[in-house]
């Protein structure tokens, strides 16, 4: 099942520290910008997007608990 949330980077530390919180978890996380989707567990991949627009992180999950509440404050 996929489950999406909209996420907003403020820094490129917020990027780092993004990258490193869902690289924890074991399922795939991707972020979609217009018609680019990226692995969110990329800090390469997080920063070809233009981190100006509007950015959605889908993670194919169930149990999306978890994950919200580790990455709230991007939300």
């Amino acid at each position: 099942m996929k489950n999406k949330i909209d996420i907003k980077f403020l820094s490129i530390s917020d990027v780092k520290e993004f990258a490193d919180i869902v690289s924890a978890f074991d399922y795939d996380i991707d972020l979609v910008s217009g018609r680019y989707v990226v692995d969110a567990k990329s800090i390469m991949g997080i920063f070809s997007l233009d981190l100006s627009k509007p950015i959605s992180l889908v993670a194919h999950t169930d149990d999306i608990k978890p994950l919200t509440d580790a990455i709230k404050r991007f939300c």
